[in-house]
């Protein structure tokens, strides 16, 4: 089947079985291998990537449901030497160890930050009329979706304070 990618601002045609996931054509189609194929079903976050701004995860989505959608992958987010906030955050906190859920916690992260950003209240914010608290509890639930087995969670959760900021959140929000 033929279809077009849009994916980090760039068109790409495909011809490609119509079963094929976002994240095979994203890796083995377009060699964008930041996404990672972690659990294949969902449950650890490997794989997420942006369509649209929002943040899915992309081994449960098939390429073709997103013919003239924007598709943001991890290498859409910077380049050595020039890297997002939140990456270069991720570095200087320890935010990784082996690196193999790097990419989605990084990709996660930065929609959790415009999610909170809105106001959006997660499963543990305390009051639903009021903007949300960023706390650790509150990073640690709207970041649960991605599993790390090395449990770099510490550095992880203080990348995404430091990045805050840098991403787009006042600096009151960001505070404690």
């Amino acid at each position: 089947m033929q279809i077009t990618l849009s994916v980090n601002g760039e068109s790409h045609a495909l011809d490609i079985d119509p079963r094929t996931t976002l994240l095979d054509a994203l890796r083995d189609h377009l060699d964008l291998t930041g996404s990672k194929k972690g659990c294949d079903h969902g449950q650890c976050g490997a794989c997420t990537v942006h369509v649209n701004g929002r943040r899915i995860n992309s081994c449960l989505a098939l390429a073709v449901m997103h013919e003239g959608d924007e598709v943001t992958t991890i290498e859409g987010l910077g380049e050595p030497g020039n890297l997002s906030p939140l990456q270069a955050a991720f570095v200087r906190h320890d935010g990784f160890q082996c690196g193999y859920c790097t990419p989605g916690q990084i990709m996660s992260a930065k929609s959790m930050l415009e999610e909170f950003g809105n106001g959006w209240p997660s499963n543990v914010t305390d009051d639903l009329t009021a903007a949300p608290d960023f706390s650790d509890a509150e990073i640690k639930e709207r970041m649960s979706g991605n599993l790390c087995r090395c449990s770099a969670y510490p550095g992880i959760c203080r990348a995404i304070r430091d990045a805050a900021p840098d991403e787009g959140m006042h600096k009151t929000e960001a505070a404690e």
